[in-house]
Parts: structure tokens; C-alpha cells; sequence
């Protein structure tokens, strides 16, 4: 199949737009001038359901719906296109209501960019010891763009907060030159939009290199779910697959991590075709995505999602919470009802889909895992720990917040048992001092 893009200039050419009601397409052209709107001819021919719209998960997770903006919002940016045609008026007005929607949680622009030999590597995140993000710069757009995604600001012109990597000669001396790190995670956008040729030219610098420190690439991409063919029959599916055998040939473990947000993802037979020809190279592919509302908020969905992928070889990772920014109200789900569907869905698989780790969210200091809602000495809390942390030592250690049955974010949730703080705090004050050392924040007691 040759891939075929629709974006806000040409979405009325979909084959199917008569199945769109006039409402429908207001509120495509209306979010889609805020938030940014991509989808493909196999998402839409192989995925969506065009005769049950209203229900359909992948119509949602994939085309603007009127709810991604407060009414506000919708009905400043709907005046402003009923007004005007001019393309900067269009831009000034979706760029103040972007700036509104929290573009880049958790610290990312301020805290999470490395520096070697003086020099900010603006294409690099390095928030967590042992793994450090890679955006490369030729991977910043996606086959299709998920309404939720926290990462949409780079795909709407606000270049300022756009990341991308230019030259790969700082990634291997970057990782040469930090032995801690032991995982490189290749994100974006989706670094799978690239060429085979493209992509190369990033990793032969490390095998090249041979880092002993290096142990994994991980490959962040929506690939499997919204343009398989791109290891099928692209023209350079092939030399894809010759790359990533010679990754794995190396002795450095290559893991796609593969984001499937439905099970509908999972039943083409030609998402199967793809997975199978990964795995026959030694790449391994674990799954993961947030619990959004309106898309897969229910434990069966969850249940039957995990069964689908470990049925395929592929490993359940992670279930996230979305992230608080873009279109987040429309998708969230309070963090007691996420925990409600993990542990539902837990219960009703096996121990082989039981990899799985969640609900977890990405925020400012690690990701934190919802364990639960419980009561000790007759309060009623959140027992909440630490899947991964800026100062390893919080990893896995348990700690309380306040029960707060609206609370959908970290940021919502206080201290419980009276204390002023989480145990963390303090010592996340001084990771964001830029005069504290290493050696004085790893000494921190």
C-alpha cells in the first residue's frame, strides 16, 4: 500500500467524509487549527469503523472531536476563522489558547537537557540516570498524530519548544562520555517516519563506537499501530530489518516500544506480518499507552489488549496516565477509577500478561505508580511509589497523598498524615539548583 496522509488542508478528500456530520467537520477544522490533526489511508480504510462513528476508538484517537477544547477555547478560535481567512490572525489566536494547554509538562524545557563541553544538547533528554532520550531531527513528525499525545506542540510550528537532535556525533560522545548511561530511547515524533538510510546514520556511529556502557536502544514508535507496512513493503522495509539485525548481531538489545492504544491496532494481517518479521530478526517489542477516556477506559478493553499482544510475542510494558497538557480533560480519567481498570484487568489474565506496570504518570519528579486507594488508621490514601526517579533512591519506596477521589494529576494530590511535604521535595529543590553537584545531591540525606 503506498501511504497516503490527510492532514486539516485535505481531510475533505477522504474517501469516507460523507460519513462526517457538519458538526464533525467544525470540530475537526476548528481543534485542528489548535491542536495538530494527521491521520493516513490505513488508518482510515483498516482501522475505523465509519458506520459507528460516535463509539469508534481510532476515529477518536486520530481526528480532532469538539470536546479537546474547552468551550471557551472552540468558540474563540471558531469566531476567529468565521472572521478572517489570514493565516498569522489564525496562528496569533491557536498560539495563545496552545500556550494555555501546559505544551511541555514536567520540566522538560527547564530540567532535562544535557550539556557536553559547554555545549546545550537541545536534542537530548536526560532525566532519568541510566536512559537518555534522543529526538532526532529528521524523526519530528508521526504517521498519524494521537489526539492525546504530550508531545503536540512539535508538530504545531511553536518552534520554541520543539526538540530535535541535529548531529549524531553527539549522541556517541555523549554516551562515551557518561558511563551510567546504559539505554538510549529514540523518540520524536516518531523516529519510524525516517528512512532506513536516515536512521542509520544514527546508529552506525554507536556500533561503530561499541560503548561498553551502552546496553539497549529502545525505539519509541506508533509505527505498528498506525503504518505497519513501514516493515512489510516499503521500499526500505527490508534494509529496516538488515539494520536491526546487525543492532542485535552487535550484542546491544533493541526493543521497540510499541504504542497500541486499542486492540483494533492488533487484528490486521498486516500488523501481524510486521510483528512477526521484527521478532524474526531478534528485536524485542513491548506495548504501552495511556488509560484515556473514550478509547480504552474499560478493564476488559485492557484485558483483551494484553492477551492480543502477548499472543503476538510482544511484552505488556506500561500503562500511563495522560500527561497534563493538550487536550488532557477531554482523555482523563481520575488517577482511583485508572487504578480501578489496572487492577481489573489484572485480574482477569495470567501471570505472562502480568509485565505490565501502571497506572503510572510521567511528572516532574519520576514516574509514579497509583498502587492504590487504601485506609491506615482510619484515613482513607493514596498509596502511590516510584517506578522511576530522578535520584535512583526513590525508586520503589512507598509514600501516601490524600485521598482525592477528583484528582487526575500528581500536582492534585497533598501529602497525607499531615505532612507538610512528599519525601522527595526537598531534595528535588536542589537537583534544580544548577550549583549542587552530583556527588552532593547523591550524598543528600
Amino acid at each position: 500500500m503506498k501511504f497516503q496522509s490527510y492532514t486539516l488542508n485535505n481531510f475533505k478528500n477522504i474517501p469516507q467524509i460523507n460519513k462526517l456530520s457538519p458538526g464533525q467537520i467544525e470540530a475537526i477544522e476548528v481543534v485542528g487549527n489548535v491542536l495538530p490533526f494527521k491521520t493516513n489511508n490505513y488508518v482510515v480504510n483498516e482501522l475505523i469503523d465509519w458506520d459507528n462513528l460516535d463509539t469508534d476508538p481510532i476515529f477518536k484517537l486520530t481526528f480532532p472531536q469538539k470536546g479537546m477544547l474547552s468551550q471557551e477555547h472552540y468558540d474563540l478560535m471558531k469566531i476567529v476563522l468565521d472572521q478572517t481567512n489570514y493565516t498569522d490572525t489564525i496562528k496569533n489566536v491557536a498560539n495563545i489558547i496552545r500556550n494555555e494547554l501546559n505544551p511541555h509538562p514536567a520540566g522538560q524545557i527547564e530540567h532535562n537537557i544535557p550539556v557536553l563541553n559547554g555545549e546545550i544538547l537541545s536534542g537530548m533528554q536526560h532525566k532519568y540516570r541510566e536512559t537518555l532520550l534522543f529526538f532526532p531531527s529528521q524523526g519530528q513528525t508521526c504517521h498519524a498524530y494521537c489526539t492525546f499525545c504530550f508531545r503536540w506542540p512539535q508538530f504545531v510550528g511553536m518552534d520554541q519548544l520543539k526538540f530535535a537532535g541535529k548531529e549524531s556525533s553527539h549522541l556517541k560522545d555523549y554516551v562515551l562520555r557518561n558511563k551510567q548511561i546504559t539505554d538510549i530511547l529514540f523518540t520524536g515524533g516518531d523516529p519510524m517516519i525516517m528512512k532506513a538510510k536516515v536512521f542509520a546514520s544514527y546508529i552506525e556511529p554507536l556500533l561503530e563506537a561499541k560503548p561498553e556502557n551502552l546496553q539497549t536502544i529502545r525505539i519509541g514508535t506508533k509505527a505498528l499501530g498506525y503504518w505497519p507496512y513501514k516493515f512489510v513493503t516499503d521500499h526500505d522495509a527490508n534494509e529496516y530489518l538488515n539494520l536491526f539485525e546487525r543492532v542485535v548481531l552487535s550484542g546491544i538489545n533493541l526493543s521497540i516500544m510499541a504504542h497500541f492504544s486499542h486492540p483494533k491496532e492488533l487484528e490486521t494481517s498486516v500488523v501481524k506480518t510486521a510483528i512477526k518479521r521484527l521478532r524474526s530478526v531478534g528485536v524485542q517489542i513491548r506495548t504501552q499507552s495511556p488509560v484515556l477516556k473514550h478509547i480504552n477506559d474499560t478493564p476488559e478493553i485492557w484485558a483483551e489488549m494484553w492477551r492480543k499482544q502477548v499472543n503476538l510475542n510482544c511484552i505488556p510494558y506500561y500503562m500511563f496516565i495522560p500527561r497534563d497538557t493538550g487536550a488532557q480533560d477531554y482523555f482523563a480519567v481520575t488517577l482511583e477509577n485508572a487504578w480501578q481498570i489496572f487492577r481489573g484487568a489484572y485480574q482477569k489474565v495470567s501471570g505472562v500478561c502480568r509485565t505490565v506496570r501502571g497506572p503510572s504518570m510521567s511528572c516532574t519528579p519520576g514516574k509514579v505508580q497509583v498502587l492504590g486507594v487504601s485506609e491506615i488508621k482510619g484515613e482513607k490514601v493514596f498509596v502511590l511509589r516510584m517506578l522511576q526517579g530522578r535520584n535512583p533512591d526513590w525508586v520503589a519506596r512507598p509514600f501516601f497523598a490524600e485521598y482525592n477521589k477528583d484528582a487526575i494529576w500528581m500536582d492534585e494530590l497533598k501529602p497525607a498524615f499531615g505532612e507538610q511535604k512528599f519525601f522527595f521535595e526537598d531534595e528535588l529543590e536542589l537537583i534544580f539548583d544548577e550549583h549542587v553537584t552530583d556527588d552532593e545531591i547523591e550524598n543528600f540525606e
